[in-house]
């Protein structure tokens, strides 16, 4: 799908709905058009793309084969200014609709975006975008043989921590 070119955006916040709007009409030419040329994308699962037109590339991919009847919707928005130029936009977001694959059922899924946005001329635009998912009850994650297991140490003793675990927030 090819999209028209969208209105700039005048503030940070929006690149949250904007993005959510370009993601559900699986418009990866609009998505990629909130970022500014040379900008860095780091999907879930650490995949690294360094220009808008690898972000446009990589989008188009993931519409045609992993999110085809996604739908994604924010469920908050936190904006930072770092002066009259810069902000950071963090969004946190509910995915359902994922495509499946060898008769999974993928689910519902949430995470958190943290986009750096930059304004010039009058505009604003992306120039890092980092997602995450959120992984109900994990804390961290073990490396294994099998890869990443995502793990909690809530209730487990810690040799730094006499007596206990490690208290939520706490230095691991």
């Amino acid at each position: 799908m090819t999209s028209d070119v969208p209105r700039p955006m005048t503030e940070p916040g929006e690149i949250a709905d904007r993005f959510v709007e370009a993601w559900n009409r699986a418009d990866a030419a609009a998505l990629a058009a909130l970022f500014a040329a040379d900008a860095d994308f780091v999907n879930v699962v650490g995949l690294w793309w360094e220009n808008r037109d690898r972000i446009r590339q990589a989008h188009e991919y993931g519409f045609r084969r992993i999110f085809s009847d996604s739908a994604m919707a924010v469920q908050r928005t936190k904006v930072r200014r770092l002066g009259e130029s810069a902000a950071v936009v963090h969004v946190e977001w509910t995915l359902s609709g994922q495509s499946p694959q060898a008769g999974t059922d993928p689910g519902e899924r949430s995470g958190i975006f943290c986009f750096v946005l930059q304004k010039n001329d009058d505009a604003w635009l992306a120039v890092s975008a980092h997602n995450t998912d959120r992984i109900p009850g994990a804390e961290t994650h073990i490396a294994g043989g099998d890869g990443l297991t995502p793990t909690s140490y809530q209730g487990v003793r810690s040799p730094r921590t006499p007596g206990g675990s490690v208290p939520p927030g706490g230095r691991t």
